[in-house]
């Protein structure tokens, strides 16, 4: 990792500047008589600059085709991924879950990468092709160094997993307005039901190397899992999550005139077949090992640090995740660091607001009391989603005071579906799609209002909504001049990284009139301070889960409920937490770098413009983007 940093920063002294067009040869005294050598130097001159400026636009161009033929050959790996986009093509497959699969798209990835590097100058492109090179090579870094650790995470946790995933992409994301949609949904279950074979397959063989998830996981899948074959057409009361959701679409495709009542029996016919063969006795055989693998599992959740390669797994999930070669005790000081510095600003605001006692009695004034949480029914729940809802369209009519570019794309406050709701599970954002035929979504565990605070309402919203998540993701996706695959390019660092940032910038905005969610905004970014001490500490320190509960609660007035499930996300989620933090804090250090290089010339919209107007990247390549918005802004 070091050594890719070293070559980033070489590559920020190597950004071509701009090309004169100007005749050369001329000089201050316009009347100075021209001697025929200097006018043919000077012509010979003028045309070099021009073939130059040529050559580098014919290379780019030449470049960003290439990338997106490319970009179609990524896509047929994934036609899941074609739907996530709002395409329609392949729309009845479901992608090959299988480890085969994985080394077939990793090869695909080694001979791009070679190709791009035997067929196009890197010194004949503008400074934007040279991101898009960059990023491309960048891609393959990433994926040749987590192909070594493939057998060392967890295919299936209570976070996430093909058991609930699949289900959920049929539900959300599959959509239905003709008839032949319908029948592609129904041949994709039977596609769902042979990935969850294939997704179980490298679980147990990941199982015979070692390899388990700790119990609470085991136990988050099964519950997940039960909850999608339950109730019709399986067993049980009401309706299954899959066959309420073929009903729904069948039922809205017959009311508006796009099928038969003749057509629409033939459908849930086949819809039902498809459910109670192939995918229950997937399920069944899912559900079936985990029950029986239950007792392999360990009850005393220990972090990756204890698996075989323990150390260099969780080292390299570090790097994926930061985008940085930033060892474990750098990340676990600089958390520690974090954490003293945002309670002195808690201590502010319990001043403020008059509390007297110590900041402990004042984090457990905030976690119990109830006045900080909505009734556990659902007009409670419902009162959520219409407060967060307000505090968007609050931040969404300033939004133009500090940014150019705009997201087009709409946004929608949602529940988690129950099949997969949690209890204190962390909020969570789902892109639209580039067209805008499907909103972004800003999602919220509401199954226990117990764990969902009223003082960080709204900066959650600002975070999963605007300026953050839904902002930033939505631009990206909507970018044109830069290739389809940057659009779609993912870098947890520099997406968490923004959110975070975006909570901090919607203060500057004039968000948290009231000091409690003032509060709430610092109980959020000491959260992602913890994160870098909660994370490290179980993985490379060997704290066990209780032990980073205690330091949770101890800095922290979160719930009780949203602490236990958030260091239980980290076990299963090596190296994810800690991009938060080291993202927030890159993109402050620019925004600082560039307010003292250009002073009064400073303009935010162009800086938020530049983090944002390129789509998703490391952090280094983010920090040669702003330098060279710095010189473009000294020189203009």
């Amino acid at each position: 990792m070091k050594g890719r940093l070293m070559d980033m920063r070489r590559l920020t002294l190597m950004l071509l500047g701009t090309v004169s067009l100007a005749a050369c040869g001329q000089g201050a005294d316009n009347d100075a008589p021209t001697t025929p050598a200097q006018t043919s130097e000077s012509a010979a001159t003028e045309t070099s600059a021009e073939n130059s400026a040529e050559a580098i636009a014919a290379e780019t161009e030449r470049l960003n085709q290439w990338f997106a033929e490319r970009w179609e050959e990524e896509l047929n790996f994934s036609p899941m991924m074609k739907t996530y986009l709002g395409r329609k093509d392949d729309q009845a497959l479901v992608d090959d879950y299988s480890e085969e699969a994985s080394d077939r798209q990793l090869e695909w990835r080694r001979n791009a990468v070679a190709e791009m590097k035997a067929a196009f100058d890197y010194e004949k492109l503008t400074p934007e092709a040279k991101t898009s090179y960059d990023i491309f090579a960048y891609q393959l870094e990433q994926a040749e160094a987590a192909h070594d650790f493939r057998r060392r995470k967890y295919v299936f946790h209570q976070m996430s997993g093909p058991h609930a995933n699949l289900s959920n992409f049929l539900i959300n994301f599959h959509r239905v307005e003709t008839a032949e949609d319908m029948d592609a949904y129904i041949t994709r279950i039977g596609g769902i039901s042979r990935a969850l074979e294939q997704a179980l397959e490298r679980a147990q063989t990941n199982a015979s190397e070692g390899v388990r998830p700790p119990r609470f996981a085991y136990e988050g899948v099964l519950k997940q899992s039960r909850a999608l074959v339950t109730g019709a057409p399986f067993n049980g009361e009401g309706d299954a999550p899959l066959w309420a959701d073929a009903n729904k679409k069948i039922d809205t495709l017959l009311q508006n005139g796009a099928i038969d009542e003749e057509q629409a029996e033939t459908m849930r016919a086949e819809a039902r077949e498809a459910l109670v063969t192939a995918y229950k006795t997937s399920m069944d055989a899912l559900i079936a090992w985990f029950e029986s693998d239950l007792e392999n599992s360990d009850a005393d959740a220990k972090g990756v640090g204890s698996l075989p390669q323990g150390e260099a797994f969780y080292n390299e999930r570090l790097a994926y995740s930061t985008t940085t070669d930033m060892t474990a005790e750098e990340v676990h000081q600089l958390g520690l660091d974090e954490v003293a510095r945002i309670r002195g600003e808690m201590e502010a605001i319990k001043e403020q607001v008059g509390f007297e006692g110590t900041l402990q009695e004042f984090f457990k004034f905030v976690r119990e009391d109830e006045q900080f949480y909505y009734p556990n029914t659902d007009e409670g729940r419902q009162a959520y989603i219409d407060t967060a809802e307000e505090k968007l369209d609050y931040i969404n009519d300033l939004l133009p005071e500090y940014f150019g570019i705009l997201p087009k794309a709409d946004l929608v406050v949602k529940r988690v579906e129950a099949f997969r709701e949690r209890d204190g599970g962390a909020q969570h954002y789902y892109p639209g799609t580039p067209d805008g035929s499907r909103p972004g979504i800003y999602y919220a565990h509401l199954s226990d209002m117990g764990a969902m605070p009223i003082p960080q309402l709204e900066v959650i919203a600002y975070h999963e909504g605007n300026p953050g998540h839904h902002m930033q993701i939505s631009i990206a996706q909507e970018l044109e001049g830069v290739p389809a695959f940057r659009t779609q390019a993912r870098f947890t660092a520099y997406s968490e990284g923004w959110g975070l940032y975006s909570e901090l910038l919607a203060k500057e905005m004039g968000a948290y009139a009231d000091p409690y969610s003032d509060f709430g905004r610092l109980t959020t970014e000491i959260w992602r301070a913890i994160r870098l001490v909660l994370d490290t500490g179980i993985h490379a320190k060997g704290w066990t889960q209780e032990e980073a509960v205690d330091y949770f609660l101890e800095n922290s007035p979160a719930a009780d409920g949203q602490i236990r499930s958030e260091v239980m996300r980290y076990i299963v989620m090596p190296g994810q937490a800690t991009a938060y933090k080291i993202g927030m804090l890159k993109i402050l250090e620019l925004r600082t770098k560039a307010k003292e290089a250009l002073g009064d010339d400073f303009d935010i919209k162009g800086f938020h413009d530049t983090v944002l107007g390129g789509g998703a990247m490391p952090l280094a390549i983010l920090e040669r983007r702003v330098d060279q918005w710095i010189k473009d802004q000294q020189a203009s």
